[in-house]
């Protein structure tokens, strides 16, 4: 039994996520020659406030809206 564990910032829309843990869980299947229902995602969201990276804050490196539908 599959347990696959995302850690992101926050910002992805119901859609994105969904889309993302359909493919995740096919090649997780796939691969692992497991049934689908025996792989479980689980999203970890953080606010950029609270992710930092090379000695920034995502928030100030990045801006507020990083990472949402049509950003790039």
């Amino acid at each position: 039994m599959p347990i696959i564990t995302v850690k992101m910032a926050k910002g992805r829309t119901i859609e994105q996520k969904q889309k993302f843990v359909e493919n995740i869980t096919k090649e997780a299947a796939r691969t692992l020659n497991v049934k689908e229902e025996w792989v479980t995602v689980i999203f970890d969201e953080y606010d950029r406030e609270n992710w930092a990276s090379n000695g920034q804050l995502h928030l100030l490196k990045f801006g507020q809206g990083f990472g949402k539908k049509g950003a790039e």
